[in-house]
């Protein structure tokens, strides 16, 4: 048994901080799970899903951040300064977050390659003001792809790329993971990560992603008694969340670690609406 296990399979499990909150799960539906990304045509509802709510123990993690790791539970804690000055520079995050990253995701996976594709700002308050480019915090229990959209999505950007030996390159192992990082510290709407391990592969409901010129496939996630939720409360801009949200191996390693956002019963009543940033990548393991 690794290390790893032992620490949350052991009773130091039970005995860490928790605060009880509520996550958004999908109902389960006969038909696929369609969300539209824009306002659909009239008479399409903008998504056919619906959720109920489950009073959850979430487990504040900080204390066994350095047991927990990509390919065991599909989440890892880090600690990693930026030289980013404005994360609402978008020169900024091109050209310096990005590399930043890369690297940061070389040295904690030992990666021969990585290609950053997306990234996604979240503040409701500077959405709220028009700024419609950034996101609020998605609250609904997810993962950002599928067994098939992992290959769909890293094929369509290692092409628009003009990377070459792409089928070479999709033959060998790789991770599509989610570096998400906070802005300022975080007071509202943390993000919470449910151990991969306790998640179902019938729990996983692969759903359409509709955006106005290509469809995405993404899954939603039905509610079970065995999902393991954890969280790193009060989390600063020089501390980052590893998130695995696909990998091509099949053979017991952490594949899909569900996530979302939560309201925290113990905020402050005035607390700052969160701001972060999430970069999606491609991550390509040395043959």
């Amino acid at each position: 048994m690794s290390p790893n296990a032992q620490v949350l399979d052991s009773p130091v499990f039970e005995t860490l901080p928790i605060v009880e909150a509520e996550l958004s799960y999908l109902i389960p539906m006969v038909e696929k799970p369609v969300n539209y990304t824009y306002e659909p045509p009239a008479g399409t509802p903008r998504q056919n899903g619906k959720y109920e709510i489950k009073k959850l123990a979430i487990r504040d993690a900080r204390s066994i951040a350095q047991n927990l790791s990509l390919d065991q539970e599909g989440f890892a804690f880090v600690t990693h300064n930026s030289n980013v000055r404005d994360f609402y520079d978008e020169e900024e995050i091109h050209g310096v977050y990005y590399p930043e990253a890369e690297q940061l995701l070389k040295d904690v996976t030992g990666a021969s390659q990585v290609v950053i594709f997306d990234h996604t700002l979240r503040n409701a308050r500077r959405l709220q003001q028009g700024e419609t480019w950034i996101k609020e915090p998605a609250k609904r229990v997810h993962n950002d792809f599928t067994a098939k959209s992992g290959y769909t999505r890293a094929r369509l950007e290692l092409t628009a790329r003009k990377i070459g030996n792409i089928d070479e390159l999709l033959q060998q192992r790789f991770a599509i993971i989610n570096v998400w990082r906070p802005i300022a510290t975080v007071q509202e709407s943390p993000l919470t990560v449910c151990d991969a391990r306790s998640i179902a592969a019938t729990d996983l409901v692969a759903g359409d992603l509709v955006y106005r010129h290509r469809i995405g496939e993404t899954y939603a996630v039905t509610y079970n008694t065995t999902h393991r939720w954890f969280y790193f409360p009060q989390m600063q801009q020089n501390e980052a969340l590893l998130i695995k949200c696909f990998d091509s191996v099949e053979d017991g390693i952490a594949r899909f670690a569900a996530h979302t956002g939560f309201d925290d019963p113990t905020s402050p009543s005035n607390a700052a609406p969160r701001e972060s940033i999430e970069l999606r990548t491609l991550v390509f393991y040395p043959k």
